[in-house]
């Protein structure tokens, strides 16, 4: 069985696919798994640590406002259609795999056109753009919100929850808080600006950061773009993690995440407590949305959030144990721990 992934640009999209990838090697460990990915995009060496072999082809992101780069876009996406197409006709996938991107998007109709089945997966309430114009072409759409069903074809789509990496189990903690070399007295605040690049939250961070020792430790995931750097030995800043990502997890005690569904369902899995600050005026701000009304984490609006407003939550959060408890027990129900082996059960049964 040959089975062909598209998706990056941000990790957002590579997250889940992933995923379904380790499931697929459990339930048909013969399958031969391709996947293509943007040009310079920061999913390469995520991808590519899996042992996943990945081709490069061009992509134009569908942006909805107004950038020099929109009069361009339709060449490099066109570009990528063909590329995909004789990909896809050499390789000869039994399916075709994407989670939103706009690198998915030339790939899934080079796919529909050769009728080789799409299925694509929805992470977020609000369907994204990608989706939106891949749903023509696709067999199934998998959801991870009830709510989402009403967003595409019922005769498609079917509700999975969102996939999550096996390989992100909590370690021990006070191991973990030593390959940090941090102290596992102290608590530990995990930071998460983007895989690439949170700009306002990073900055935010900064300006916090000589306050946030004062009471804890911080381990900072900047998505490779931080305009400053900080030095103190309760503060580790990394561009991105792969393989050391479960370290961190098992490490933290409180985490303060944009709004991506991709970490906020890692967050779901390991029950972690968290503080969502999503980009405003983004699909983010309803995942946000849905968490806070389940008492599932805490929410702050980005629009008018100062470093001292944002130093308070953390101090409030991080010194309330009762308050962490509650947060990481509704954060944990928030989603099904199987929808990787359901999405690869309904790909492998059609």
């Amino acid at each position: 069985m040959k089975i062909v992934f598209s998706g990056g640009g941000t990790l957002g999209s590579v997250s889940p696919l992933i995923a379904i990838f380790q499931e697929f090697k459990k339930q048909r460990p013969d399958a031969e798994f391709l996947w293509l990915a943007t040009r310079n995009g920061p999913e390469q060496n995520l991808i590519t640590s899996y042992g996943i072999p990945l081709k490069k082809i061009f992509a134009g992101k569908f942006r909805r406002y107004f950038s020099w780069e929109n009069f361009f876009n339709p060449i490099f996406v066109i570009l990528g259609f063909f590329q995909a197409f004789f990909i896809l006709f050499k390789f000869k996938p039994e399916a075709v795999i994407a989670a939103g991107g706009f690198i998915a998007v030339p790939v899934a109709f080079a796919a529909w056109l050769l009728k080789k089945p799409v299925f694509i997966h929805q992470q977020d309430i609000v369907a994204g753009l990608a989706n939106r114009l891949m749903a023509p072409w696709a067999k199934k759409i998998t959801v991870t919100f009830e709510k989402s069903l009403k967003d595409f074809s019922s005769q498609k789509t079917v509700l999975t929850g969102n996939p999550v990496r096996n390989d992100l189990v909590a370690l021990d903690r006070k191991t973990s808080c030593e390959f940090f070399k941090f102290d596992p007295n102290l608590p530990v605040v995990l930071i998460i600006g983007g895989s690439t690049g949170a700009l306002n939250l990073n900055n935010l961070v900064l300006a916090s950061i000589s306050q946030l020792v004062e009471f804890c430790q911080v381990i900072h995931l900047t998505g490779g773009k931080i305009s400053q750097q900080f030095k103190h030995p309760r503060y580790q800043a990394f561009d991105f993690l792969t393989q050391d990502l479960k370290q961190v997890y098992a490490a933290c005690d409180l985490v303060v995440s944009r709004g991506g569904m991709s970490v906020l369902t890692e967050l779901a899995y390991l029950k972690k407590s968290a503080i969502i600050i999503p980009i405003s005026q983004s699909h983010q701000e309803n995942n946000a949305i849905e968490f806070f009304r389940n008492n599932a984490a805490l929410f702050l609006a980005e629009k008018n959030l100062t470093p001292q407003n944002f130093i308070s939550a953390v101090k409030e959060v991080i010194g309330n144990q009762s308050l962490l408890s509650n947060l990481s027990r509704n954060i944990g129900k928030m989603m099904p721990t199987d929808a990787a082996t359901n999405i690869v059960r309904l790909i492998l049964s059609l």
